[in-house]
């Protein structure tokens, strides 16, 4: 080969090279950019929903071996009743267990603790106690209770079964165990009020329910407890918001995998089921319980309902007041009194613009009730102290240990917006009340404030 076919071949061979080198670089490089995409683009997957998820997939506790749950409602063995939640009763002359719970009530069936003690399971007989206020619906509220054996000096996981383990050394028909609460009869607690709400069902009110949340604080809240079967996506967005902030606490409360068909009214011939309202009575009683050693008060009502006082600014100005004037330190009622939906006041000044791209009800626009009648039974709510309580209804106490007194409307009573059938409105006297609006000068930005946070570009 001549000198210049050599050069050629040479000068052929470096090009290759080059371009092979510039290529295997170039592929190198966009395989590095690949990478980086990739864990950038799977970034919060892998955090929050992993390719993998048995991965990340909690793992059952057990206790003495058997399943805990936490939440309720637990089913016991092949009955219809329905653990909701278990507590250690201190007020007893006998260390005892008391787990509310859902039951039917013509099934009778012997029941038995199965309590978790030292590692060892440690079955008691247990009784049972039907409230009285199921209002003939088929299912009403119960109380189980069981005496804890000496030997068990702290029993921190209980099942409800309807025969003794013993009889057949099995706990294969045991559904779940949950936590026993309250171990530790508390004097200070971390809260001075907490309301109970029971229960949210298909709920969609955003506007009244951050003006609800709003108002608690500024009447002295410092929980909410939210019993919550299902609400719309901007309501949860909501939730997630307080929960965030440690001031709502969301206990789920679905019965429908259970086959209860639960009421949408309190009166079983106007509305059909076999459980009063939602569940809701029983969710009271499991919230006075959850918040006895955490709460000074408990406050049961709902979200379009407000207690509040003529003459004082807030509840722990007017709690202290009314225990000197009715010398009483168990429970307070306080009246009801209704503000129909249908007549409104829409003041600018109370209607900022930016709410009106929101679902619900300005309670602001609410300044008309209507007068009770006398000659009826007219609703209360109740503010208590949970650890006088043994059983809670939704228009007071059942049985405690000291009587709730009824407070003179004119100290303070409940504003209640809700929509009142229009020939109801037409029979009773009208009344301009505007005591609410005392309170939009600190509610009105807080409110603003949370739904910009809460829902963004709403």
């Amino acid at each position: 080969m001549d000198a210049r076919a050599l050069r050629r071949a040479e000068e052929a061979s470096s090009k290759h090279w080059t371009l092979s080198r510039t290529f295997f670089i170039l592929l190198i490089v966009i395989l590095i950019i690949y990478i980086i995409y990739i864990y950038i683009a799977q970034k919060d997957v892998y955090k929050y929903k992993p390719i993998y998820p048995h991965w990340k997939k909690k793992q059952p506790a057990f206790a003495c071996g058997v399943t805990v749950q936490n939440d309720p409602i637990i089913k016991v063995n092949n009955l219809k009743t329905y653990m909701i939640g278990s507590y250690i009763e201190h007020r007893k002359e006998v260390k005892m267990i008391r787990t509310i719970t859902i039951m039917f009530r013509s099934e009778n069936a012997e029941y038995h603790c199965l309590l978790c003690c030292n590692g060892q399971n440690v079955s008691v007989p247990a009784t049972r106690d039907i409230h009285s206020d199921h209002f003939g619906f088929e299912y009403g509220t119960a109380d189980i209770t069981c005496k804890v054996p000496e030997t068990c000096t702290k029993p921190t996981h209980v099942a409800i079964t309807s025969r003794s383990p013993k009889e057949d050394g099995s706990l294969q028909d045991i559904r779940a165990s949950q936590p026993v609460r309250n171990q530790e009869e508390k004097k200070d607690f971390p809260y001075d009020f907490t309301v109970c709400i029971s229960v949210m069902y298909d709920y969609d009110n955003v506007l009244e329910l951050v003006q609800a949340m709003e108002m608690f604080k500024i009447l002295g809240v410092q929980k909410v407890a939210i019993y919550k079967t299902s609400c719309t996506p901007d309501i949860q967005k909501v939730l997630d918001y307080y929960v965030r902030q440690n001031f709502v606490e969301i206990i789920p409360w679905n019965l429908s995998p259970h086959n209860i068909t639960v009421s949408r009214g309190w009166k079983k011939s106007d509305s059909p089921g076999e459980l009063h309202y939602f569940g809701q009575i029983p969710a009271l009683n499991d919230c006075v319980y959850r918040y006895m050693y955490q709460s000074h008060y408990v406050v049961l009502q709902d979200l379009d309902e407000l207690i509040l006082p003529m003459k004082s600014k807030n509840w722990p100005e007017l709690l202290p007041k009314l225990e000197r004037q009715y010398n009483q330190i168990g429970g307070f009622e306080f009246e009801n009194h209704y503000f129909p939906l249908s007549i409104k006041d829409s003041s600018a000044k109370y209607s900022p613009d930016s709410w009106k791209k929101v679902r619900g009800v300005n309670i602001l626009e609410h300044i008309t009730r209507i007068s009770n009648d006398p000659n009826q039974f007219n609703n209360i709510k109740v503010i208590v102290n949970p650890r006088f309580v043994f059983k809670a209804t939704v228009h007071g106490i059942l049985e405690s240990i000291h009587r709730t007194v009824r407070v003179d409307r004119d100290i303070a009573h409940m504003y209640h917006m809700r929509s009142i059938p229009n020939e109801i409105v037409a029979k009773r006297s009208q009344i301009r009340d505007t005591h609410l609006r005392d309170y939009a000068k600190s509610l009105i930005p807080v409110v603003s404030k949370v739904l910009e946070e809460a829902l963004g570009n709403y």
